[in-house]
């Protein structure tokens, strides 16, 4: 029999600090050792820190929710992060039509998850059509939304008491309920993972990144638009992964050209042109691969607003046709299910 499901107790107090997350005060300083090194707070480069006080007697040692986190995704095949160095290049649009994309595969035996980890910005559950939705408990964990059979989401979004509500939080409560969607949430059996990240390169990423160490990450997908402004953001992305040990699965180049509205025409015209040689350049330049070009389509935007599957409503649209193509190569990278 399945567990009776209740439903998260509300109002949730959003005040109140996690239980679990250092309460670390600013960025911390170059060459850091991190506050579970036994150096934390003592190391030369803790000298000035604000933090430093915090960090010395904070306890010691590996987080104890690491193996947990590894146990709770065991089930998951692929776990795959979207990054951008920005904002505005529809990084969390594409994790929905990436993540619609993997749960088309012909060959798929598992469900796909996407997790969103943009705490202040939690779009995906309006573009997955489940906004409305919320969490339930049961005593094995916090159930994901299902947007679809195949297709189940986690958001920030479930737990505000009201849509339009700001969650106004410091990093460590952000990280702290990074781990909960990793360490509480039931995904079950998946045969990927979708991380949505927020833009840059903040606590955010780092805490995925040494939350998923040991249950291993595939890697990351870029994303980009074609002018330089966005490029330039992107090298410091790529930065990061290389310093933070992930690997780069590839790089796409998103709003690459404007598909003609009408639906006889099919043109792409470019409206970003990538002045210096856009995605694939860079790609060619940093040594990591290019997934591919994906065309801005206006149907893209009624898509999401409706919280339909782009690919499905629309399977004949040079950017449907894009995506389906990044997903082979994804899929090709990764090893497939």
């Amino acid at each position: 029999m399945a567990p009776s499901l209740e439903p998260l107790p509300e109002p949730i107090d959003f005040t109140a600090p996690l239980k679990q997350a250092p309460k670390l005060v600013a960025p911390e300083p170059e060459h850091c050792p991190g506050p579970e090194s036994n150096l934390a707070g003592t190391a030369d480069s803790c000298a000035g820190c604000p933090n430093q006080a915090i960090c010395a007697s904070a306890p010691k040692g590996p987080d104890p929710d690491i193996p947990l986190i590894t146990a709770r995704l065991a089930n998951v095949k692929h776990k795959i992060l979207v990054l951008s160095g920005k904002g505005g290049v529809g990084k969390s649009t594409f994790s929905t039509m990436l993540a619609h994309g993997f749960a088309g595969l012909d060959n798929l035996e598992n469900p796909v998850g996407l997790m969103d980890t943009d705490i202040c910005g939690p779009s995906i559950p309006k573009m997955m059509g489940v906004e409305d939705e919320t969490i339930h408990v049961s005593a094995t964990g916090w159930s994901p939304i299902w947007a679809t059979e195949s297709l189940a989401v986690m958001s920030v979004q479930f737990m505000l008491p009201n849509r339009d509500d700001a969650v106004i939080w410091r990093g460590p409560r952000k990280n702290g309920l990074i781990k909960t969607f990793l360490k509480d949430v039931e995904w079950g059996e998946l045969d990927y993972l979708i991380v949505d990240t927020p833009p840059g390169t903040s606590d955010e990423h780092l805490s995925v990144n040494s939350y998923l160490k040991e249950a291993g990450v595939d890697g990351a997908v870029l994303v980009t638009t074609p002018q330089e402004v966005s490029l330039l953001d992107v090298r410091r992305e790529v930065d990061f992964c290389r310093k933070a040990g992930i690997r780069i699965i590839g790089i796409v180049e998103n709003m690459s050209g404007f598909v003609c509205p009408n639906k006889k025409c099919g043109y792409v015209s470019q409206i970003f042109r990538a002045s210096t040689g856009g995605a694939k350049k860079l790609a060619e330049e940093e040594g990591i691969p290019y997934l591919g070009a994906v065309p801005l389509d206006p149907l893209i935007r009624l898509a999401c607003d409706l919280g339909e599957s782009f690919l499905d409503a629309y399977p004949d649209s040079p950017a449907s046709k894009a995506i389906r193509k990044v997903v082979e190569e994804v899929v090709k990278t990764v090893g497939g299910s």
